[in-house]
């Protein structure tokens, strides 16, 4: 398996500077998709046991920025690859973990799908149905914004089950089971996200990952922790992206018999820049100790790191684009990518607000 340097210096090799090309099309090339997940690095925190890489999350986060930085699209496809391996490997027995894991530290590509019309931060709200049959389980519902869809081999579905939830394996290729494509996202444009819809979906009773009915507060708690901090990570790579464009612009550009960087009020937008990305990258390191540590403050830290990471990408991609002006006003430059991908990581794997919801409660009960 390959180590964290070799493996940043492959996928900048496989992105170079398409992802301009990629962002216009709204489509991830499929190949580049299957090499690295046959490298194992759409999800390289899958233990070597299974097939994996088995990296840290330190490692992999840092090499999820990497990605971020080329390309949040294709960062978006390994977070939604990761939360699927973590959920597999939390939730699954170790049947379904020896089965299923060694399939997406390699040939097969999942997606995970939580919200729908009416359940987007309140998933308790939840609509799709899981109900046994005899020997067969039959799964009913639909699904908005999954994110990897157009990819998927597998999807990760949330349910209801009895009183409680569940998840439940299936397969794309599955009788009931139709994608419709999101065209035009206002950000992660590539990342193939679709709409799903489970009709009278037929399965194996063993395609419930464990045996079902636990609480959904947790099932989803669990897969989210995983896309929070990939989120964040993501956002350290657009923050990179965005300090690098816009020192470099800075650096070459004249005004006034002057370069830009001289200017105090570009200056400051650089310093901006630059302290962002030191915060981001700090609270995303703690949170993955956290997660290396097993730490039974994770969860917390994992909430932090998204909400303080996203925040500041939106911030540092407006004034990367400020101080380009119109060289980075242009559709598919990177900083004109960063200000609308940045955007929509307020949003996806628990919004800006309810970050915030949980945080306070952290906070009032720290008294």
């Amino acid at each position: 398996m390959p180590e964290p340097v070799v493996a940043a210096a492959t996928v900048a090799d496989l992105v170079g500077d398409r992802a301009a090309d990629w962002d216009r099309a709204g489509r991830l090339p499929e190949e580049v998709v299957r090499k690295l997940g046959a490298a194992g690095l759409l999800a390289a925190q899958i233990p070597t046991a299974h097939g994996g890489p088995g990296w840290s999350s330190l490692d992999n986060g840092v090499f999820t920025a990497r990605v971020g930085s080329l390309c949040s699209s294709l960062r978006s496809v390994m977070t939604s690859q990761g939360m699927a391996a973590w959920t597999v490997e939390r939730l699954g027995s170790r049947a379904q973990a020896t089965s299923l894991l060694p399939r997406l530290a390699s040939t097969e590509t999942a997606a995970v799908a939580f919200s729908e019309p009416q359940a987007g931060s309140d998933l308790s709200a939840i609509a799709t149905t899981v109900t046994i049959e005899g020997d067969a389980l039959l799964l009913d519902g639909h699904k908005v914004w999954v994110t990897a869809a157009e990819h998927a081999d597998l999807f990760l579905v949330f349910a209801r089950y009895g009183e409680g939830g569940a998840v439940v394996v299936v397969p794309r290729s599955a009788p009931g089971v139709r994608l419709r494509r999101r065209s035009d996202p206002l950000g992660c444009r590539a990342a193939g996200h679709a709409d799903v819809w489970f009709d009278g979906v037929r399965l194996p009773t063993d395609s419930l990952l464990g045996d079902g009915g636990q609480s959904l507060s947790l099932l989803v708690t669990t897969a989210l922790t995983y896309g929070r901090i990939s989120v964040a990570w993501g956002c350290v790579g657009i923050l990179q992206a965005c300090l690098a464009a816009a020192v470099d612009h800075a650096g070459r550009r004249h005004q006034f018999g002057n370069p830009l960087a001289q200017h105090q009020l570009v200056a400051r937008h650089l310093a901006d820049l630059w302290s962002a990305e030191q915060v981001a990258t700090r609270v995303c390191e703690h949170a993955s100790r956290c997660w290396d540590e097993g730490s039974p403050e994770v969860v917390t830290a994992t909430v932090l790191a998204k909400y303080v990471s996203a925040g500041h990408a939106v911030r540092a991609a407006a004034d990367a684009v400020q101080v380009l002006a119109s060289a980075g006003a242009q559709d598919g430059h990177p900083v004109a990518r960063a200000y609308r991908d940045a955007k929509v990581m307020e949003i996806i794997e628990g919004s800006t607000e309810m970050c915030q919801l949980m945080l306070a409660d952290r906070a009032l009960h720290r008294r």
